[in-house]
């Protein structure tokens, strides 16, 4: 069963999974497919159409169900007034349990992976992806086909303008790495050895030094995923 407050709107083809909490004044246009116990607040916008300049906007009220489809997990929490846009490209994808605060924005084809945590006021620009576990501090933004590494802990207020490497922490205007989130991986259950080897990596210039944690314990996949989908924007 699925607890649907009376104000809400679910329009076009949604299709909810089991044991979902849709609050006052949701909306859902769909295609959207919503998986088991996620809690969606107040107010929060679920499959507007991609916000691209020459996708054709309908005209008809009774039709707002365009876009190439929103796929959300298991849960999840987003809050008040969370936008989420219809994928243009591909489909926009959030993973299992993502916890995203209030007034945040995912625009399409973004793709937010297991784990991840959008603080207040987030705002993700078409195309970005999210490793999993990653953690985007409170009004921080990040541009078009950007890709925030694994476990990375981005600082309040940041402007992320280039792809950030796992494991990294990094803030400022424009975004840079200061030091590995040796918290993250602690939390991650990363072996100690693998994490000291980070910590000292991200004391000299990333670009050069990723190789050195390639194929170490809990990290290798994470750091060749970035790699490839870093030079490719994807």
């Amino acid at each position: 069963m699925n607890s649907i407050h009376s104000s809400a709107q679910l329009i076009g083809e949604v299709s909810l999974g089991e044991g979902n909490m849709i609050g006052p004044l949701v909306v859902i246009i769909g295609p959207v497919t919503i998986g088991d116990g996620n809690w969606i607040g107040t107010g929060t916008v679920i499959g507007a159409p991609p916000e691209v300049g020459s996708w054709e906007h309908p005209m008809d009220a009774a039709r707002l169900d365009t876009g190439n489809g929103i796929l959300i997990g298991n849960g999840n929490v987003i809050r008040e007034y969370v936008q989420i846009h219809q994928g243009w490209r591909e489909t926009t994808r959030v993973g299992n349990n993502v916890f995203v605060m209030n007034q945040s924005y995912i625009a399409h084809d973004c793709v937010i992976e297991d784990g991840v945590t959008l603080a207040s006021s987030v705002l993700l620009a078409g195309h970005v992806r999210i490793g999993a576990g990653a953690n985007l501090g409170l009004g921080s933004s990040v541009h078009q086909r950007c890709y925030v590494g694994e476990r990375t802990m981005v600082g309040m207020g940041s402007v992320v303008t280039r792809s950030l490497p796992p494991f990294s922490k990094a803030y400022g205007n424009p975004a840079r790495v200061h030091g590995a989130n040796a918290v993250g991986m602690e939390r991650a259950g990363i072996p100690e050895g693998t994490i000291a080897v980070a910590v000292a990596m991200y004391d000299r210039p990333y670009e050069k030094s990723l190789q050195s944690l390639a194929g170490l314990p809990g990290v290798g996949a994470a750091v060749e995923s970035w790699r490839q989908r870093s030079a490719t924007g994807a």
